[in-house]
């Protein structure tokens, strides 16, 4: 990765951050993802940040369309969120967000 990739949506990603931890510490733990997906995305609507929920995302292999993924939340079109409601996050979730 290159020092330009580092910044890739940079100030984005911040808000989102930020947003999150808003979001919370107004509900704390325990709640299913949906709930905290829908939080999240109305905090960052709320501050005028575009974004749209359970976004179907296209996936080719080489040229072939081979599926799509829904992305939890897609932020100014250029950031996937990917929520996760655990005590720990296992494996499975590092591969998930790897494959995006």
């Amino acid at each position: 990765m290159n020092e330009n990739s580092d910044l890739l949506h940079k100030e984005t990603t911040e808000v989102v951050i930020a947003a999150y931890y808003k979001v919370y510490n107004k509900l704390g733990y325990g709640f299913l993802e949906k709930v905290y997906e829908n939080a999240l995305a109305h905090e960052l609507r709320l501050q005028g940040i575009q974004c749209e929920t359970q976004q179907a995302i296209n996936v080719f292999y080489e040229t072939e369309r081979v599926g799509s993924y829904f992305a939890d939340l897609v932020v100014e079109d250029c950031v996937v969120v990917e929520l996760k409601a655990a005590e720990t996050i296992l494996p499975e979730h590092e591969h998930q967000l790897k494959s995006v």
